[in-house]
């Protein structure tokens, strides 16, 4: 969209100044940037009228672009620069107002945690490409609610054993962990119930205290309970997956690590006035430290011993000790995950 400071815009943003405007309240009057407002001040009176230069008008395809980064105005940023037309943020943003193509935020509230006080934990289903078809995977996430430090990795699937494996090295990313871990009330973290209710499942209660916490499950439609975590789950979509492909879910959760170090991590937040990982240096003293052991990550699954003194698991068989070869007895096989 191109704008020109015609005299008639000139005359009101002189007008408009000598009533005592500042820059911003002169541009969104006359619907301009700040730039453009300055340019007008520093022409002479009755000199012709400007032009925006060609490199502050809006690409063509601007509204294609930013369908292609999932609404993420920094993703349509990183996408011009590959495409090599750089502009600033501020630049950016102003061309997706004037085209009507962004609207500002409504926020909806703030909760206040003191350092260490409590961590975040919630999965999302997303849709990315590995091997360059479009798979639904589980994104899990955990967030230090203090710092806003997040840590996310990719799975195929999500039950109790990913989510020991997830909850391990999230863990380990943070070194260190906070006594509260709220979740939803859909979790597979969860044995029965909802709310101050809730009951969390015996093995998984017991693997977060080896950690040094415990799970708490907020109140059925209180999702704002969990908003830390909730929010990152659509900046993850918008900007990290937004116009990337993978090879397989290693190379994915390695992406996805880098991209919480460099990206998440490391943008300075307007809320904190700093950095994620800054905050988290204030934060890190308060965290529980792990424990010099770390608990193994296993899936425990019943099956009856046979005759020959095995047991079957999907297309495999196990021998067993000789105590449990009673085929009224029962052994536990351990399952390890697959480094990812």
């Amino acid at each position: 969209m191109e704008i020109m400071i015609t005299p008639e815009i000139r005359s009101a943003i002189r007008t408009l100044q000598a009533q005592g405007a500042s820059l911003r309240q002169i541009a969104q009057a006359l619907k301009i940037s700040r730039n453009a407002v300055r340019r007008a001040l520093r022409a002479p009176e009755g000199a012709p009228p400007v032009r925006r230069p060609a490199a502050d008008r809006a690409p063509p395809d601007l509204g294609a672009t930013l369908e292609r980064a999932r609404g993420n105005a920094v993703r349509v940023r990183e996408l011009l620069a590959e495409e090599g037309k750089t502009v600033s943020y501020s630049t950016l943003t102003r061309w997706l107002r004037e085209a009507g193509l962004r609207t500002p935020p409504v926020r909806a509230g703030e909760y206040l945690f003191a350092p260490g006080e409590e961590m975040q934990h919630d999965t999302s289903p997303h849709r990315v490409t590995i091997e360059g078809r479009i798979v639904t995977a589980q994104c899990a996430g955990l967030v230090l609610a203090y710092s806003r430090r997040l840590f996310i990795a990719y799975s195929p699937r999500f039950t109790r054993f990913e989510a020991k494996d997830f909850l391990l090295r999230a863990a380990c990313f943070m070194d260190g962990t906070c006594p509260r871990c709220v979740i939803d009330n859909t979790h597979v973290v969860l044995a029965s119930g909802s709310g101050s209710e809730a009951i969390i499942a015996p093995e998984m209660a017991a693997f977060a205290r080896t950690l040094g916490f415990g799970f708490v499950a907020h109140r059925i439609g209180h999702p704002d309970r969990k908003g830390r975590i909730e929010r990152p789950f659509a900046y993850v979509e918008r900007n990290f997956l937004a116009g990337r492909t993978f090879r397989d879910y290693a190379d994915l959760n390695a992406q996805a690590r880098l991209w919480c170090e460099t990206v998440a991590n490391a943008t300075v937040k307007r809320v904190l006035g700093m950095s994620a990982e800054a905050a988290y240096v204030l934060e890190k003293p308060h965290l529980t430290p792990l424990p010099a052991v770390l608990p193994p990550i296993y899936e425990v699954v019943e099956r009856t011993v046979d005759l020959s003194g095995y047991v079957s698991l999907d297309t495999n068989r196990y021998s067993v000790l000789c105590r449990h070869r009673h085929n009224t007895d029962y052994a536990d096989v351990l399952i390890m995950p697959t480094p990812t």
